[in-house]
């Protein structure tokens, strides 16, 4: 919109105002759909950003521009704005070359789009030089070097594996699992389920689990003093689980 603004006030950037109005359109349609799909929050802050930017701050400085400067200074304060704007733009990748740098993984920074990024670089240099525009050329120098930055990066992190973390979890095991494995493999092995546990079909583990667990039940009988024998407290089973 900014340089849609900038190409009316300028003479001879029809190519200006045409490509930027086929992006005020595409950009437009690409938030529509977000604000229809996303959830309900990151709609309520889309809209809002679309709001105070897009429209709040864009009127700003279209009303200050009208009312403060006339001719060829409007011109100029435009053009400026529309560089740091766009300056702007071509940084925000620079998050992405950190990510890159820090997960040795180039999966969010696909070579398609830093390679189209330095090729509309070096178009719209192009450009801005014969059209003798100092706030289209240079601009696109600064994309055209993060462009190439981010192409390099993707050729040395491509064949990397990416980095990986390693989680550790705990999960307790039933009780009459636990027991069972316990009967089964020999003596007791401090509430761990040993390795060299006996393995039984399906069946044959789900009657011997539903006998068990009934003969546990009635075992665990309170004594005249009402507490447990020492002999029916267990420690719970831990076993370690790794997901990559």
């Amino acid at each position: 919109m900014l340089w849609m603004y900038y190409a009316f006030l300028k003479s001879g950037a029809e190519l200006l105002l045409t490509i930027n109005g086929v992006g005020v359109g595409i950009e437009t349609l690409y938030i529509a759909m977000y604000l229809v799909y996303a959830p309900k929050s990151a709609r309520l802050l889309t809209a809002k950003l679309f709001l105070g930017l897009d429209v709040g701050l864009f009127g700003i400085i279209a009303i200050v521009t009208m009312l403060v400067s006339k001719g060829a200074l409007r011109v100029q304060v435009v053009g400026w704005i529309c560089v740091a704007v766009a300056l702007g733009v071509f940084a925000a990748p620079l998050s992405i070359i950190r990510l890159v740098i820090r997960t040795k993984s180039v999966e969010f920074m696909p070579f398609s789009l830093s390679f189209f990024l330095v090729l509309s670089a070096v178009i719209w240099f192009a450009y801005g030089a014969l059209k003798k525009d100092v706030f289209v050329a240079f601009p696109n120098v600064l994309g055209f070097v993060f462009g190439v930055a981010q192409m390099a990066l993707y050729m040395a992190y491509r064949n990397k594996n990416p980095a990986t973390t390693v989680v550790h979890q705990e999960m307790k095991l039933p009780e009459n699992v636990k027991e069972l494995a316990s009967t089964k493999g020999g003596a007791p092995t401090e509430g761990r389920v040993s390795c060299g546990a006996e393995v039984h079909p399906i069946d044959v583990l789900s009657t011997d689990v539903d006998e068990q667990s009934a003969a546990t039940d009635q075992e665990v009988i309170r004594d005249d003093h009402k507490m447990l024998r020492p002999e029916q407290v267990s420690r719970p089973d831990m076993a370690i689980v790794v997901q990559m």
